[in-house]
């Protein structure tokens, strides 16, 4: 079983990517397309993300539009949103798996065989979450 200062790094490492898989979720810069018309005083940047779509003008001025409805989204759009909560969830679970099986914690008694195995069973989860976001992150990349 690894020391408790490798598995307090795993665990902050994952609470890192955790955040990172939420931020990402959140964000609105998945595809990005740009207008640049006669001079770069009208140039627009178009984002589109999984909640919203915004567009950014050269004057400085950012407008964002919450999607109305889920029904008129693309169905790798759909697809992606879904993979992503999902991703989120299973990784969020994990965590507190990991958490249980940890040295430092006294969850789940005492017995050094049976935490170990909890520690190895979350991060076994952890790493499906991460999969689940990654899949969902190569579904908009691949259209």
């Amino acid at each position: 079983m690894a020391n408790s200062g490798i598995q307090l790094l795993g665990f902050f490492l994952s609470l890192l990517g955790i955040v990172g898989l939420i931020i990402g979720t959140i964000l609105p810069q998945w595809k990005m397309s740009a207008y640049i018309g006669d001079n770069i005083i009208t140039a627009v940047a178009m984002y589109q993300g999984l909640w919203m779509s915004c567009a950014f003008q050269s004057t400085g001025q950012l407008q964002c539009k919450i999607y109305d409805s889920i029904l008129q989204l693309d169905s790798s759009l759909q697809a992606t949103r879904a993979l992503m909560i999902v991703g989120i969830i299973v990784s969020v679970a994990g965590l507190g798996v990991a958490c249980m099986g940890m040295k430092c914690t006294t969850c789940g008694g005492s017995e050094k065989l049976r935490k170990s195995r909890v520690a190895m069973t979350g991060g076994i989860i952890l790493l499906v979450g991460g999969e689940e976001g990654q899949r969902g992150y190569r579904q908009t990349d691949d259209k």
